[in-house]
């Protein structure tokens, strides 16, 4: 009942946490998406921070300067985001600082599209929650039921590509050719745009499993939680966005 192909929302996490809660004060949709709309923000200040840095006149000094701010904004939020879906009740006080690192990240690698295609960001910034905002509407007005066919499908893609992203990486690590990931060949654009699709359905699985946790009486620190959720399935979307945006440039 509570499954999603996000990894942060494991299975039962809200059945978990709400029978062992005894309060009154419990998880609501509208106090997610607040803090969902919190974490937001302070990823967009914190990556102009790296942003700034790059886009600075001396470009290369620039890139210098920010490289090791974006690796350590990439790391250090993979590692906060394993603590944070190992401990759920750490995200109150670690998601502020995921979303801080991840800025960090998104901030100067952002920075490097825009440098080789121009007004890319926006557009992947518009796309992103365009999308999101599109996908919570359908949502909440039922257009597209989370059926458990829906979730089981959704889950399966996200799986697959997982799998796939894996393994041409490890094929890359010994020499062989996975060009076809990044080149701007119809068969490379395919592929994104279905990762693209796969990652925004992942929206629905996500505030299903939000709405679920307010029925279920979760606690209230779980609206932290459902927030962090949200945010990993933004900034993957977002990602995507920027890879998809980047082959169809190349093509004009």
């Amino acid at each position: 009942m509570f499954n999603s192909s996000n990894p942060v929302f494991g299975k039962n996490i809200f059945a978990n946490t709400a029978r062992d809660f005894t309060g009154t004060n419990t998880m609501t949709v509208k106090g997610t998406m607040g803090k969902a709309m919190l974490m937001l923000a302070i990823v967009i200040l914190s990556a102009s921070y790296t942003w700034s840095m790059v886009m600075q006149p001396d470009t290369l000094d620039g890139v210098k300067t920010a490289t090791p701010w974006m690796i350590g904004g990439a790391i250090g939020g993979l590692i906060t985001g394993l603590i944070i879906s190992f401990a759920p009740k750490t995200a109150g006080w670690l998601s502020p600082i995921y979303a801080m690192l991840q800025g960090l990240f998104l901030g100067a690698i952002s920075a490097f599209f825009e440098a080789t295609y121009h007004g890319i960001v926006m557009n992947a910034v518009g796309l992103t929650l365009a999308t999101a905002f599109l996908l919570f509407f359908i949502y909440r007005t039922g257009i597209i039921k989370v059926t458990n066919k829906f979730r089981v499908g959704i889950i399966a893609a996200t799986g697959a590509i997982a799998l796939f992203y894996f393994v041409t990486w490890i094929v890359g690590m010994f020499g062989g050719n996975v060009g076809f990931m990044m080149d701007s060949s119809l068969l490379s654009i395919g592929i994104s745009l279905v990762v693209v699709i796969v990652a925004a359905l992942n929206l629905l699985l996500d505030f299903d499993f939000i709405e679920k946790g307010e029925q279920a009486g979760a606690p209230k620190h779980m609206e932290w939680y459902g927030a962090f959720g949200l945010m990993v399935t933004l900034i993957w979307l977002y990602i995507e966005m920027l890879k998809l945006l980047a082959k169809l440039s190349r093509r004009e």
